[in-house]
C-alpha cells in the first residue's frame, strides 16, 4: 500500500447563516458543554466560535491543525473538540465532512 502525498489541501471553508446558527446552538448546549466540563474536570467552558477544519500531518502542519490555531493546542486553558458527527448532520453540513472547535475554560474566582 503506497502512501499518498498531499502537496496542498485546500481548508477553506464557508457555513452558511442557518447551518453555523443550529450547529452552534449545538456546541453551545448545555448538555455538550457539561459533558466537555466533566471530562476536563472544570466549572465551565466558553464556545469560542472558533471552528478549523483539520489538515493532514505534514512538516508543515504536524499537529494535523492550520499554524494559527496551534495556540490554543498548545495551552492548558482551550480545549480543541472535534465536532460530533450527528451536529454535523443536524446542522446540514457535509462540506467539510469534519470541524474541529475550540472552546476555553472559564476561571471563576
Amino acid at each position: 500500500m503506497a502512501l499518498k502525498i498531499i502537496q496542498s489541501f485546500d481548508r477553506s471553508f464557508v457555513l452558511d447563516a442557518k447551518a453555523k446558527e443550529i450547529l452552534f446552538n449545538l456546541l453551545n448546549s448545555e448538555n455538550f458543554t457539561g459533558q466537555i466540563c466533566q471530562i476536563l474536570q472544570c466549572k465551565d467552558v466558553k464556545f469560542t466560535e472558533l471552528l478549523f477544519q483539520p489538515v493532514p500531518y505534514s512538516t508543515n502542519t504536524p499537529k494535523g491543525m492550520p499554524k494559527e490555531f496551534e495556540k490554543y493546542h498548545q495551552s492548558d486553558d482551550y480545549l480543541i473538540v472535534n465536532v460530533p458527527p450527528n451536529f454535523m448532520f443536524n446542522a446540514k453540513i457535509f462540506k467539510p465532512s469534519r470541524l474541529c472547535a475550540i472552546y476555553q475554560k472559564v476561571i471563576s474566582e
